[in-house]
Formats: C-alpha cells, structure tokens, sequence
C-alpha cells in the first residue's frame, strides 16, 4: 500500500481517484451511523476528592520590564496530582483501572511546571495563557502580551520525555497485570539511520527518537514469534526481510562489534544500517505507561491555578484569585495535543466547569497519540515515514453533526464538549505544510473532498496563505535543510499569528466577534486536487503534486479510531481499501496561494512561497522535510526570461512602489484585523529600511 500519492497530470485522473474513492457519493445516502460519541454529564462525585500539592523548586527574576506591567519572575516548580479511576469523568483514560494506587485509593502523577507572572499581581490582566511544551520544552513569556499582564504557565503533560537539563517531564505510573506482571503488547517502530554505521540505533525510532523514552522488549530473543526487522527504500515498496541472525536487541559499536552487549531499547545491526532504507521493526513491547494521565494533569493543574488558593497541604497558589480567564495555545504536537484533549472530553473539571476558555491550536492538522496502549505522544509520522502512525486516525471534522463516509461514523472533535457544554472558543491556524503533509484537508471538507464543511459558530479556522509548517522561519539554502529548493521564506506570517491570539483574547474577554473563517474552499476552486493545481512553470522547479495520503486503516477490535484509544493488536494495521481525498490550495500567476490570511509577503510578494519542497536525496520519492519552499522573481525584465511570472520591477517600478505596496497591505491588514498596528508599522519601516529595487 503505497502511503504516498503521486497525482496525475490531469483532471480526468483525479476524475477516476474520486471514482476509486466512493464516486461522488459525499451524501451517505441509506449509511447507518451509530449516534456520536459523547460523554454524559457524570453524577457527582462522592469519594473523597482528589489532593494536589504544589512544590516551588525556585523564583527567579526576568531580565527587562513589560509595558506599564513592569517587572515579571519566572516560577518553577512541580504540580503532584491524584486521579480517581471511579470517577467517570476519568472513565476514557485507557488502563487507568491497571494503575498502582496510593494510600487515598487514587492514581498519582508529577508535572513539572513553569510560571511566568508579574511581580505585582496587582497588573496582571486576569488571563493565564498555557503554552504546551513541544517535547518538554520550555515555552519562555511572549513579550508582548506579557506587557498586556498575562500570567503565563507551561507545563508537562507528555509521559515519554526523557529527564534532562531544561526538559518538563511528567512522571505517570505504568499499568499492570491485576496479579503484578507486566503487560505486553505488539509495537512497531521506524528506525531511520542518518548515516551509514554499524553503530547500534536506540529505539523508539521514528524522527523524533530523542524526544522519547522507549518501550523496552519484552524479550532479548528475537526469534521468538512476533520479532520481525524488515527494510524498504521508499514507503510503499515491499518490505525486505531482515534475518534474526542479522540483528540483535543490544548496543554495539566500533569497541562492542556485533552482536554487541544485549540491551532491551537498542537494535544491532550485523552490517551497516544503510541511510537510504528505511527500517521498521515489530516486537512485544512491555510495561505500558498510562500516558492519558496527562489529559487529566493538565485539566487538573489549569482548574487549581485559575480557582483554588493553595495545595491540600497549605502551600499558596501564587496567582491565587488573580485569573479570571483561561486560554490555552499548542504548536505542531502540541496544538494537536490540545485538540486531543477537547475532544476526549477533558475541557470540563470535575465541578462541570470549562477548564480552558479558548484554545489556539497551531500549524495542527491531526490529534496526538496519547490515550492508548503503548502510545506514543511524542513520535507521529514524518514526512517520508511512519503515515501509520497513530496520531493520524482521529475524527476530523469539528462539529457533533459531522459524518466521516469513509470510516462511517458519525460525530467530530466537539462531539463531547458540545453535549456537557464546556467547549471552549476554538481557534486552528494551518500553514501550507498541513495540507501537503499532514493531511490537514479533512478538517475543511467532507471525507471524500466533495463539500465544505460548514464550522460550529464557536470555532475558526486561519489558513495563513503560502507558508510552511516552520512558521516564520528565513529562507535557507535548501541543501542545508535536505531540500531541493530553497526554503519558504513568508516571515510575514508572524505578525498574522500574533493579531489572531489577540483577536481570541478579545473573543473570550471581551466577546469581541472574530474575523471569519479564512480558509481555501471547494466552492469557490481555491482548495483542488492536486493535479489540478496551476502551478506556473518557473525554471528550474518542478511541481510534482507530491501529498501524504490519508488511508483508512484498522489496528484491530480493541482500538477506537475515532478517539485514538484503546489497545491496538493488529500492528502493522490493515488497509481497510479506502481513501481520504486530500485536497490542497490552489495557487495565483505567481504560484501564491490564492486563498487565506495573505501576509505582506505574500499580499505584496518578492517571489513564490510554497507548502511544499522536494528531497534532494536520490532514489526517493517524498517531500523534504516539513519545509516548503522560494523561488525568487527577477528584478528585471530582462533577467527573468522565460519565467513567467513578472520581475519586481514590473511589479513594482521602483523601490517606492514596493513600499507603497507594503504600507497598502499593512493598512489592509489591519484593517481586516489579521495584523497590530505596532506591526504593521514595523513592516512598513523595513521596507523602507531594505530596498529591493533601485
């Protein structure tokens, strides 16, 4: 089964895709579809109710002043929480019965924590903003809404985080057989070696291995039955089998050749891992950790900061009576974290309250693998690999009334908040990398890519035109970035991202309307077929229509797709022989996107921005990395040849065209509220400050 889809050159192939995907049969006419997955409201609880403990580690100053705000410190410390595995809100965290209890008969947990807050709590402005750490990282205080008196938290929620200098780790317990023996379970890993070694590979695998702490083998033997190493070059050729005499569970190197030393999270290799395969193993895992503790760590921490003035043992909550409004921001893993957690129902506390007011969930096509059996919050798939990844599997669309034909079930990410009323105003921003490779298109159609979705009233979704998943990030050679082109170079998006969470604070604040929705549609043929995009036939680029498809897939009966939960027995999962279609944006004459939040760099352009880039590895079919990519226009008429696309001189006639340009956009922008004055200022001032014409 090929993961990857290279789209014909022409309609009538995507013609017959359609037809291969169900026809036009978006309608579902005659399906029956279970009702939508939704969590009742609970009874109260009576047990006793769980205690917190707050640790303050240290308190420290931060350089510089904020605004009239003035002074701000940096708090760090731990949140220890305990979960109850009666409590029903608690009911959907998978394996939470077959944790180890404490002596108050509940289930413990310890997230690390950062808090940035103003000196004098007197200036603060009542919002606590949650940034989710990608991978335990620290998120640091944004300067400008930190002069606007946020209270800024970061915090763990990701169990598989190694210990390190710097890192928030969230310490969860592992599940249990009831008799005290391990569990074990199949698990498949991608092993992706950089270069040629004979240097053993720690697994997890898959592109973000040291992020992640590994689920050890349950066995050193592995010819065991269930112990299977194969290669493959690219992601749809066949698997080649490895032999178990070739390789080995152990750590091995130029001092310990193999077999090397037996270890149960390394592999060993008798020749040379080869850069240009890719290798996937499947083996019985052991001890699971219950990761969706985190879910309930993070609805537990948010609820103690914003309602209660100190820990069951006295210690004061520092921001005690000072937060009247919660919100929540999440990039790439995390964004799709947050998502996660609206959906599985963690948005309400256990008094039936809203934990978060808004979320901002960034550049976050897909949810996060975080409530299952051996899950893997911080792994997900590339951009070459791992497109069975779990993580990918989630429901779609937003709305309780959405229908996915493909999978037919019924329901979307809102479904649970929506019935126990604690949704929270949900904002999603995509970049074009979404689209290309994390098959972002589903949030905006219907499955079969045949009709818009209409979006609930208490959500939007921001498509920020011609940018790529690293937002903001320069132009570079696209050698150093493994690409074939130079790197998307829309800086421009920056400023866009920072007027949209100023337009949620003003929603969940104020209840100030937001702009609409600003996303490609079906509709108007802004959002297309691959194939059918027009992409302009610039020298030395080539448009391959290259996208991460999005197959329909079965891991077995125990595991829920629609909720990524629940225990997954059939690794590698079977292709169930459907199809999501994915759709991409249709591009203008210079290949920009047409449709979206097009920043300066786009609305006044000095060449094409893509969400897409091209390996430059030889042999492989798939894009480069999660970058998109730039090609420049001429500056003149007659040094652009035959590009088609106008030179900036064209364009522009001189340099006080171009900032005339930039200063219409701006004002355009903020008008539209896609951009803040102080920006727009700052945009117009490096225009000027940095001609691109005579």
């Amino acid at each position: 089964m090929k993961r990857w889809s290279l789209w014909a050159a022409t309609v009538a192939s995507a013609a017959l895709f359609l037809s291969a995907c169900g026809g036009s049969g978006g309608g579902g006419g005659g399906l029956l579809l279970p009702p939508p997955t939704t969590t009742p409201t609970p009874p109260p609880v009576t047990a006793a109710a769980p205690k917190f403990k707050l640790a303050i580690t240290a308190t420290e100053d931060v350089p510089g002043t904020f605004g009239s705000v003035g002074a701000y410190e940096k708090v760090s410390g731990t949140f220890t929480g305990e979960v109850d595995p009666k409590d029903a809100r608690n009911a959907i965290i998978q394996d939470l019965q077959l944790a180890p209890l404490n002596a108050n008969g509940k289930v413990e947990y310890s997230s690390d924590f950062v808090l940035f807050k103003p000196k004098d709590m007197r200036k603060a402005s009542g919002v606590l903003r949650y940034d989710a750490p990608n991978r335990g990282n620290i998120v640091n205080l944004d300067p400008y809404f930190a002069s606007r008196g946020y209270v800024f938290l970061t915090a763990a929620w990701q169990g598989d985080v190694p210990a390190a200098p710097g890192k928030l780790t969230l310490k969860v317990p592992v599940a249990k057989n009831a008799d005290g023996s391990s569990i074990t379970g199949t698990y498949r890993a991608e092993l992706l070696p950089t270069v040629a070694t004979n240097d053993s590979l720690p697994l997890p695998g898959g592109p973000f291995n040291a992020a992640m702490q590994a689920y050890a083998t349950a066995s050193l033997d592995n010819t065991k039955p269930g112990y299977v190493l194969t290669r493959r070059i690219n992601e749809g050729d066949a698997r080649q089998l490895v032999p178990a005499s070739d390789w080995k569970f152990a750590k091995c190197g130029a001092a310990t050749p193999f077999p090397g030393t037996p270890d149960e999270t390394s592999v060993c290799l008798k020749n040379a891992w080869d850069p240009a395969y890719i290798y996937e193993l499947v083996y019985i895992a052991k001890d699971p950790k219950v990761m969706g503790l985190g879910l309930a760590a993070l609805r537990d921490m948010i609820t103690f900061f914003h309602r209660d003035s100190a820990d069951a043992a006295g210690t004061a909550n520092p921001v005690a009576a000072a937060i009247r409004n919660t919100i929540a921001s999440g990039v790439s893993q995390c964004g799709n974290f947050m998502k996660t957690f609206v959906h599985l129902g963690f948005n309400e506390d256990r008094a039936g309250q809203k934990v978060f007011d808004g979320v901002f969930a960034q550049i976050a096509a897909r949810q996060t693998n975080i409530n299952m059996r051996f899950s893997i919050p911080g792994g997900g798939g590339g951009v070459r690999t791992d497109h069975t990844a779990f993580g990918q599997a989630g429901t779609r669309g937003l709305s309780k009334d959405y229908v996915d034909d493909v999978a037919q079930r019924r329901g979307g990410i809102l479904s649970r908040c929506e019935a126990g009323g604690t949704c929270p105003k949900l904002f999603i921003g995509f970049s074009g990398t979404e689209f290309w490779t994390l098959q972002g298109s589903p949030l905006l159609t219907d499955a079969w890519g045949t009709a818009d979705l209409v979006q609930p009233g208490n959500a939007r979704i921001y498509y920020y035109a011609s940018s790529h998943h690293l937002l903001g990030l320069a132009s570079l050679p696209g050698t150093s970035a493994g690409a074939l082109y130079a790197t998307n170079g829309n800086t421009g998006v920056i400023p866009v991202v920072r007027a949209l969470y100023q337009n949620l604070e003003d929603w969940v604040v104020n209840g100030t309307t937001p702009p609409d929705n600003q996303v490609p549609r079906i509709a108007d043929a802004t959002l297309v077929r691959p194939a059918q995009v027009r992409f302009p036939a610039i020298p030395g680029a080539s448009y391959t229509g290259l996208v991460n498809g999005y197959s329909l897939l079965d891991w077995g009966p125990n595991y829920r797709p629609q909720d990524e939960s629940g225990i997954a027995t059939q690794v590698p999962p079977a292709y169930l022989g459907r199809d999501y279609a994915i759709l991409v944006p249709q591009v203008d004459a210079d290949g920009n996107d047409i449709a979206g939040i097009r920043s300066i760099d786009v609305a006044v352009p000095v060449g094409t921005n893509t969400g897409w880039n091209t390996t430059n590895q030889p042999g492989r079919i798939d894009q480069a990395g999660l970058f998109g990519s730039y090609f420049a226009f001429a500056k003149t008429p007659a040094l652009r040849g035959a590009d088609p696309r106008l030179s900036l001189q064209e364009r522009y006639t001189d340099q006080a065209g171009y900032v005339a340009a930039v200063t219409a956009a701006a004002n355009d922008l903020v008008a539209r509220r896609f951009m803040l004055r102080v920006d727009a200022d700052a945009a117009i001032a490096n225009a000027t400050a940095n001609p691109v014409l005579p």
